[in-house]
């Protein structure tokens, strides 16, 4: 499938985002927060535990929660893994980052 040209746009800022320094922007912050909500948001539409996306996704389930709470910031790869397993795309999960 033909990544559509705002999902290559997304796809650059997240990797962008994991290359910076430890120390986040508030703005970055707000992004992964913003990220997170997404995730869960879509998670929790769909009646998925973050067990049970844990396990589809092989991530930990802390670190499902971690994400979730925008503390920490997934890879693309992962964010990928997401989306496929919660049945939706890349724009739904970077809205509003």
């Amino acid at each position: 499938e033909i990544l559509r040209k705002i999902d290559i746009c997304k796809i650059y800022y997240i990797v962008k985002l994991n290359h910076r320094e430890e120390n986040k922007s508030m703005l970055d912050s707000k992004r992964l927060k913003n990220l997170g909500i997404n995730i869960k948001s879509e998670r929790l539409r769909k009646n998925i535990s973050q067990e049970r996306l844990a396990e589809l996704t092989n991530i930990s389930r802390n670190s499902v929660s971690l994400i979730e709470t925008g503390k920490i910031n997934p890879t693309v790869l992962k964010v990928l893994d997401i989306a496929s397993v919660l049945g939706t795309d890349l724009n739904t999960l970077t809205k509003d980052i």
